[in-house]
């Protein structure tokens, strides 16, 4: 009898949270983009959303917040009502690289609830047209010639285009200096202007425009293999660094708390809407690929590259703030 009541008490609490599973979603959904405008995580958060607003029936609503390499944004996440209508589609930066970087107000697996892996980006490292230097080797020269006077973006300390030149200046031994922005976007604006920033590790997504109009020169792409969007880039290991191989990934998570019958929705229309050929079709021609794994699944992958990227911050030596 006793288990027989503990049966009926544990329905009756799992009651409102499977009536509001039924009815979600029924307003719009807010979804957070931890970074400004027209950045990769832009790109892909507002190709998957459009899909799932349209399968939801309800809007699925941009937020972009953007500062700190992805943290303010994911920590806006982290504070809001566990109900579903708060999401956020965010970077392997603030999720997992910025924790072991410095102090930020949230604990990942003990504060969000992971939904999905949602894509993987590799990181293409590119020059302004102004620096002489044609590829990487020439690159690396020219740091050695000039130390100190080369400067590189990064999405915020922590990030991980800021890690990739961490990476590349003690692989390479060069002395290149870290000049932090709020997004991608206004980084590759001051390197077309030549203000700033001669250099930057960037996601392809973003940066494929530049690439195909000239704009913007790629020395090496961090992904195993070439990509298609710019077969003529070559990869770190054909460049001379086999050991280098690096590639962004953003993942939806929902505050701690929101009730599993929800997580299970969202992560329902979220891979419905990334298995769409068009949704497909749009990310990889942005050299994107979706993945679309289980909550599960993805937090132990989370708690995985956490560990794999503190590793990394301490074999280089790379000066945190915690």
């Amino acid at each position: 009898m006793k288990t027989l009541g503990r049966l009926v008490i544990a329905l009756l609490m799992l009651a409102p949270s499977l009536a509001a599973a039924q009815d979600y979603p029924a307003r719009p959904i807010k979804l957070i983009v931890p970074f400004p405008a027209g950045g990769p995580n832009d790109i892909i958060a507002r190709v998957v959303g459009q899909r799932m607003s349209e399968l939801a029936g309800q809007p699925v609503l941009i937020d972009n917040r953007g500062g700190q390499g992805g943290v303010l944004g994911t920590d806006a996440v982290a504070k809001a009502a566990p109900d579903g209508y708060t999401i956020a589609i965010t970077s392997a930066g603030a999720l997992a690289i910025s924790p072991s970087m410095e102090k930020v107000a949230y604990d990942t697996l003990r504060d969000l609830a992971p939904v999905t892996l949602v894509a993987t980006v590799p990181e293409m490292l590119v020059v302004a047209t102004n620096v002489p230097a044609g590829n990487l080797a020439e690159l690396i020269a020219l740091a050695k010639a000039q130390p100190g006077k080369l400067n590189f973006a990064s999405t915020g300390p922590g990030s991980l285009p800021h890690l990739a030149g961490e990476l590349l200046k003690s692989a390479a031994k060069i002395d290149i200096v870290h000049i932090p922005y709020r997004g991608a976007a206004p980084a590759v604006n001051d390197m077309l202007g030549a203000q700033q920033v001669q250099m930057a590790f960037f996601d392809l997504p973003v940066l494929l425009p530049q690439i195909q109009a000239g704009t913007l020169r790629g020395i090496a792409v961090g992904s195993p293999a070439r990509t298609p969007g710019a077969p003529d880039v070559p990869t770190l290991a054909e460049a001379g660094f086999p050991d280098l191989r690096i590639v962004n990934w953003y993942g939806m998570v929902a505050p701690k708390g929101t009730p599993q019958p929800i997580i299970a929705a969202l992560h329902r229309l979220a891979t419905q809407a990334m298995a769409d050929p068009t949704v497909k079709e749009k990310l990889a021609v942005q050299g994107a690929t979706l993945v679309g794994d289980t909550p599960e699944h993805f937090g132990q992958f989370i708690a995985d590259e956490t560990a794999r990227w503190a590793r990394v911050i301490k074999d280089a030596g790379v000066e945190t703030t915690r």
